[in-house]
């Protein structure tokens, strides 16, 4: 049977476009229920009278339909395998994928579970279910009259089925079909037209079965909520915000939480280079971390300056409702953080008037023990300092203490001082590294379940081995004296080098990179998944791979004494390292040895070696210096970082010694050519594929941001120039002192800070001119090297391989649009990637020193205002030793402030405390120490043990039975630990 669907669009040109379609309908569509006789004997059927759902609301045999807003907000009801036989409509289905790809992903999941016995029926396309849109039918309406008849029509065809003499006689109760909605006008029409309806929640609290699963009921109100005044402005309708963009009234921009302050953030917009303050609690008027928000500005009399207060919330719990002496000291906290700011220069200040678009997800934290016993209603502290705490109810709080748990946001109520949520799931115990490590990931939103079956699916099938056909396809370079050097324990082995002597005296240097794009074929799930990881991320002795680990440790992976497949650039350069002539092949590739940097710099070192991998080790270190010196002397920056490795217990997987890393020459040797490759890369797809060049540019930094660096350099007596990459360079080069070998390493620390994050970009969406590449002073650069761990690279790579013919292009791969959001992903990816590295390392340095203390010497990197950021050498740490606290002693001190003062001089950023002055790069020594008080955010203490300041510094005592000064424990409640001897 066919019918025909009209509908208008309205074209770009604003003309009105009448479009027709064939509508198919049939009449063969089965039910999919075992109790039908018409039906089930065409397929398989799913709805089963095992598995009944046992609801004390309706005492029959029943099957479920959904409407699409109990999928959206009840995801995580319909996640427990609680609820069976549900018949799911492809309206809801279509509905679902429109409005929610993510949600969407979930449900399809729990669909193809086959054991949860739900059924997909294509009412759209069945006879007696399909609904036409009647005239001045709003979509929606025409939706839910779908949802309810397909309902109606199940019931009746299952009742039809049960109405057998057979049927009868077996004494069984028939069994119906039940619609969950929430939607009140829904609802009433449903039962007006005699379908039996329910709330999602009304059905959840009648499976007595299973009490805890009202935990996870999206909440849109709490019952017997105690009504307060509105707390907080009410938005502005979508309408009025379009109305009020469109006009330029109001700007639009995500916002963003201040971590040390709950009562700031910001939101950027193109607008102001550094995006609009929001400062209290109206201003901020509801918005969350991510969200996509509508501002407006204050009139330039009232803006302000963040105040760079640390603020902290105090405890509120559940039950409280909103009090005056509350909102009063938040006023008084409110006039602190303005006065702070008042001397600071005023930026751009603004209020939220609006929501565009909300970025709520899961979150990560604990729960706050409540004051009421037996109470259900209960206050979530997220381990983001970032969000705010959520309101939920939940009847296992005991069982949950202690617990890392996951929330989710459900809304956020004007008359409520924080938003509504409902418990997702337990991930462990606090302190566990599982736990901890899955808390990193899920609030990095680092990408970290298995595989899918259907991802697996694309992988070769093993045994795998290279063909003929492979080798005729591809240059040989088996013989070559071919060669990896990469960090200890590195499994996924992205790049090898080689460097052979010509016979006309030149030497040909070769770089071979893992062809992963053999294996991963652009548009399958294989490729989907790993576009959507973007990278891979490394935690402390852990690893979330972007591809399967068949390719990623396997296949792909160029390790010694196998063959592989490769992607050559391949050089000939003169001994002063000028490039002569280039070429790129795919090849196929025997690596003689995998190295790590310490035995190949052995192998340099040692003259007695004179192999070929000897020879090629030195003539690539020669040329590696030659070609660094190349791009000093061009105004390439040296720039420096804390780092640190961890040695960990292969067992509890906790940190066993911390270390600084080494870096050799053999690092630099790498470091050169890859470099070398991914220029000459970046320069040829750029030339081949003008507007889809997939690059990599690091913006120029603003003069502003060095202030810091030059400030603290001048002190010290060094004049830094920044006029230009070059002029840095050599500045940075003058910066010694005879006296503190780790000087020099201080100012290119400080001068890391100052730069901008570098970004992938498509070549066709910016000048030439801002490709350049500031800390590489690299005209033009892109990532080729690292395909097993960074996407871009395999994006690279297809389009190297169409330009030389060793591959075929297609349509997405020359598609600016699509490629400038797979670019803006893998620069999100990317960035997530790096705070979930430094997280771990945090929560490693955290483990390795719980139960101890330790003096150590260090520097001071910067001087803020009511802190002193510290270096420590020895492990690569660096922390806040704070100058000001109050009577509970945030550094373990318990004091009052008047016993001491400190002065901070903008001038020339220092503090001062009597005769005491401290400048950036001033040696100090501290006492490090774990605080623990905070069970989900413990931090490392940082107090000052030298220069001695009366009443601030630790306290030191003498032993009398030898003279010794030993360090005297700091107050506190709690007894500590003896020092642990290494």
């Amino acid at each position: 049977m066919q019918t025909l669907r009209e509908f208008t669009r309205k074209t770009k040109r604003g003309n009105i476009l009448k479009i027709v379609r064939e509508h198919y309908l049939r009449d063969d569509i089965g039910c999919g229920s075992e109790l039908c006789r018409e039906c089930f004997q065409n397929e398989v059927y799913q709805l089963t009278a095992q598995h009944a759902n046992q609801s004390t609301l309706f005492k029959f045999p029943h099957y479920l339909v959904l409407d699409t807003n109990v999928v959206l907000d009840q995801i995580d009801v319909l996640e427990e395998d609680v609820l069976r036989n549900v018949v799911v409509l492809t309206t809801v289905l279509n509905e679902v994928k429109h409005k929610s790809s993510s949600i969407y992903k979930r449900f399809n999941e729990i669909v193809h579970d086959r054991t949860r016995n739900f059924y997909v029926f294509v009412n759209e396309h069945h006879k007696d279910t399909y609904a036409d849109r009647e005239p001045d039918e709003t979509a929606n309406d025409r939706n839910d009259r779908a949802i309810r008849l397909a309902t109606k029509w199940y019931d009746d065809h299952l009742q039809s089925s049960q109405s057998t003499k057979e049927f009868e006689r077996s004494g069984r109760a028939a069994t119906r079909v039940i619609l969950l909605t929430d939607d009140a006008g829904n609802r009433a029409k449903a039962e007006a037209e005699g379908i039996l309806v329910t709330s999602a929640a009304e059905y959840v609290k009648s499976l007595e079965d299973f009490p805890l699963l009202m935990d996870k009921l999206s909440h849109k109100t709490f019952e017997n909520e105690k009504k307060g005044l509105p707390q907080y402005p009410p938005h502005l309708s979508m309408k009025e915000l379009l109305e009020g963009l469109r006009q330029n009234k109001l700007l639009q921009g995500a916002f963003q939480a201040s971590r040390e302050n709950y009562l700031e953030g910001s939101v950027s917009v193109e607008k102001f280079e550094k995006g609009i303050l929001i400062q209290g609690r109206e201003s901020l008027n509801r918005a969350v971390d991510g969200d996509l928000v509508a501002v407006e500005l204050l009139p330039e009399v009232e803006w302000s300056a963040p105040s760079e207060i640390v603020l902290e919330e105090k405890n509120v719990y559940a039950d409280e409702v909103p009090s005056e002496e509350r909102a009063e000291d938040e006023k008084d906290m409110l006039k602190q953080v303005r006065a702070a700011a008042s001397s600071a220069e005023r930026t751009p200040t603004g209020r939220i008037v609006g929501i565009v678009r909300r970025k709520w997800r899961q979150y990560c934290g604990i729960l706050q023990p409540s004051l009421i016993e037996d109470t259900t209603r209960h206050i979530f502290v997220p381990a983001d300092r970032k969000i705010p705490r959520i309101r939920i109810e939940t009847r296992q709080a005991a069982k949950l203490q202690n617990q890392r748990i996951i929330v989710t946001i459900d809304t956020w109520p004007r008359n409520s001082r924080y938003p509504h949520g409902h418990f997702v799931r337990s991930l462990g115990p606090l302190g566990d590294m599982a736990t901890e490590n899955e808390v990193i990931l899920l609030e990095h939103d680092v990408p970290h379940c298995k595989f899918s079956d259907e991802v697996l699916s694309f992988l070769p099938q093993m045994p795998w081995a290279i063909t003929e056909e492979d080798y005729a396809k591809r240059v040989d370079l088996r013989d070559l004296y071919i060669c990896s050097v990469d960090p200890p324990g590195c499994t996924d082995i992205d790049d090898a080098l080689h460097c052979r002597e010509l016979p006309n005296g030149n030497l040909e240097v070769g770089v071979h990179i893992a062809d992963v794009s053999h294996f991963i074929r652009p548009g399958n799930a294989l490729d989907k998944e790993a576009a959507a990881r973007g990278t891979t991320v490394y935690l402390v002795g852990k690893r979330i791979d972007m591809v399967p680990e068949l390719l990623s440790s396997n296949l792909c992976s160029l390790v010694g004494g196998v063959e592989r497949f490769a992607f050559s650039c391949v050089w000939e350069v003169d001994n002063e390292a000028n490039v002569l002539g280039k070429r790129f092949h795919k090849s196929v590739i025997k690596s003689k040895s995998a190295m790590t940097y310490e035995e190949a710099q052995v192998i340099i070192d040692d003259a007695t070696q004179q192999n070929e991998i000897a020879k090629s080790l030195r003539n690539l270190n020669r040329l590696a210096k030659i070609l660094k010196k190349r791009r000093m002397d061009s105004g390439a920056l040296v720039l420096a970082s804390p780092e640190i490795r961890f040695q960990v217990d292969s067992e509890t997987h906790e940190p066993l010694e911390v270390e600084v890393k080494q870096m050799r020459e053999t690092n630099s040797m790498v470091e050169e050519f890859m470099l070398l490759a991914n220029i000459t890369v970046a320069e040829h797809i750029a030339t081949e594929f003008s507007e889809c060049a997939v690059l990599r540019r690091h913006p120029r930094p603003p003069p502003t941001n060095f202030d810091p660096l030059v400030k603290a350099a001048r002190y010290q007596g060094f004049q830094v120039d920044i006029d230009s990459g070059l002029e840095l360079s050599h500045s940075l080069d003058k910066c010694v002192k005879a006296d503190n070998p780790y000087f020099n390493t201080m100012i290119r620390i400080l001068t890391t800070r100052c730069m901008m994050q570098a970004v992938y970009f498509i070549s066709g969406s910016l000048q030439k001119e801002e490709f350049f590449h500031y800390g590489l002073a690299a005209p033009i650069y892109t990532h080729f090297t690292s395909p097993i761990r960074r996407y871009s690279d395999i994006m690279v790579h297809r389009l190297l391989a169409a330009s030389i013919g060793a591959d075929s292009t297609y349509a997405q791969l020359l598609e600016r649009k699509s490629n400038e959001e797979l670019c803006h992903n893998l620069n999100y990816r990317h960035k997530m990637a790096q705070y979930a590295g430094r997280a771990s390392v945090a929560l490693n340095t955290h483990l390795f020193f719980r139960g101890k203390e330790e003096d150590e010497e260090g520097y001071v990197l910067f001087v803020r205002k009511n802190a002193l950021q510290v270096l420590i050498p020895k492990y690569g740490l660096e922390g806040t030793l704070y100058l000001k606290s109050d009577k509970d002693g945030k550094d373990g001190l318990e004091r009052t402030k008047s016993e001491i003062v400190f002065t901070f001089n903008e001038e020339d950023y220092t503090q001062r405390c009597g005769d005491v002055v401290f400048h950036s790069f001033d040696p100090v020594t501290v006492r490090l120490s774990l605080d623990s008080s905070n069970v989900q955010h413990e931090k490392l203490i940082f107090r000052l043990v030298k220069p001695y300041i009366k009443g601030f510094s630790v306290e030191t005592a003498t032993d009398g039975s030898d003279g010794q000064v030993v360090a005297a424990p700091p107050p506190s409640k709690k007894t500590k630990k003896d020092k642990k001897k290494k």
